[in-house]
């Protein structure tokens, strides 16, 4: 299978795997700007997470028709540099004196807009480059890439804040963009011109992603549910962040190890992904994993001081973390055989919009409801809130065998 996907995928891979590294390395990196640096509260915090992701993904809109008909590597070259270009700025307007939250907002947009586009042409790449039985593997390298990356990238990144400074995981990060940039590049062939209808309405051509994903049963309740558990997991972060750096009173290598090593367990989701598959079947693994990832968060509101408080953040991680790290590379596979190949791109680019907006409203309100209950409470709301959201996986939801297996056989 290694020979089977190639050289080609190996420099993707490549690529993928140093924008990821920097990523880790650059985790939390704005909310412990926001914290440290200009003194943001929880609202603050909330609203530079919230905004960047909602502007973003609302600048992102048009992305996916743009993305669908044009060469597919370019424009993951191209969003690599705009991301590389944006950070750039953080450390450079710090250097000067000059850093303000607008800028932080600014860059968070910028980033996120590139982010959606790059994600779109990246699965529409992966679904020419890979023959479609080598996407499981090939998903579950970029899953575990993504969590051994998270194992070593944030501890070692709240090291680098407290040696050399709150900006320099951020300069890390923006070089990492552009050697990801450089390995893609590396790769070389020729990939085809995307066809296009030239009589296809704008209009059409930009709902298509969001019509096959509410139209295809199979589909959308992992569309629905994802949006559920993404946004609600993600408005966590920045009050976790609040709580532990501030309220708590947790170094930056502390917050950064508490995060890091639950992450072992997603590199060992990752490598059980495929043989849990193979034996009970790709779609059941899928359902039960979504079930158990959302038992856990509940758990956050516990968290107190010290090494106890240290060990719960730990322990409720990894728990949450290993289903994911089973749980995410089904889902891309899934996602990926569903759909057909000329609706990738603006199929990615929908649900990563939508994913974004999800995780923007959700953020916001719960940045509100910490100002009001402090963010011990919110966390636990949000945890109670997603024990619920496993009914979208229910027994009997996911009807779109046949027509699934068709889309597949097509691309």
């Amino acid at each position: 299978m290694r020979d089977r996907l190639g050289r080609s995928f190996g420099w993707l891979w490549g690529a993928y795997a140093v924008s990821a590294y920097g990523t880790g390395f650059g985790f939390g990196a704005f909310p412990v700007l926001a914290v440290l640096v200009l003194d943001a509260g929880p609202g603050r915090v909330a609203l530079l997470a919230a905004a960047g992701r909602a502007v973003g993904a609302l600048l992102a809109v048009p992305l996916g028709p743009w993305v669908e008909f044009r060469r597919k590597r370019p424009v993951m070259v191209a969003t690599d540099l705009v991301r590389c270009g944006a950070l750039l700025s953080v450390p450079l307007a710090y250097a000067c004196g000059v850093l303000s939250f607008g800028q932080l907002l600014l860059v968070s947009v910028v980033t996120a807009a590139a982010d959606i586009a790059f994600r779109a042409a990246s699965g529409a790449y992966l679904k020419w480059l890979v023959p479609p039985d080598g996407l499981l593997l090939a998903n579950s390298r970029f899953e575990a890439t993504t969590w051994s990356a998270t194992v070593l990238g944030p501890p070692l990144g709240g090291a680098a804040i407290g040696v050399l400074g709150p900006v320099s995981t951020v300069l890390a990060d923006a070089v990492s963009y552009l050697l990801s940039a450089l390995g893609l590049r590396a790769i070389g062939g020729t990939e085809p011109e995307p066809a296009r209808d030239p009589e296809t309405p704008r209009a059409t051509a930009l709902l298509a992603g969001w019509r096959h994903l509410l139209s295809e049963p199979a589909l959308r309740p992992l569309f629905l549910n994802t949006l559920a558990v993404n946004g609600l997991l993600m408005a966590t972060e920045p009050l976790l962040a609040v709580l532990l750096l501030g309220r708590l009173g947790y170094a930056p290598w502390e917050y950064g190890l508490a995060f890091a090593v639950p992450c072992l367990g997603g590199l060992l989701g990752a490598r059980v992904a495929r043989p849990l598959a193979r034996r009970y079947g790709a779609r059941r693994v899928l359902r039960v994993t979504g079930v158990l990832r959302v038992c856990w968060p509940v758990g956050l509101a516990g968290v107190g001081p010290g090494p106890a408080g240290l060990v719960l953040v730990m322990v409720v991680e990894a728990g949450l973390i290993t289903c994911c790290g089973i749980f995410n590379p089904l889902l891309a596979t899934r996602r990926l055989d569903l759909t057909p190949r000329h609706l990738v791109a603006r199929t990615l680019a929908a649900w990563t919009v939508s994913t974004s907006t999800a995780i923007a409203v959700l953020t916001a309100a719960w940045g509100l409801l910490a100002t009001w209950t402090g963010p011990r409470a919110a966390l636990g709301l949000a945890g109670l809130a997603l024990l619920a959201t496993p009914v979208l996986l229910l027994p009997g939801r996911d009807r779109g065998r046949a027509r699934g297996e068709a889309v597949a056989a097509e691309g």
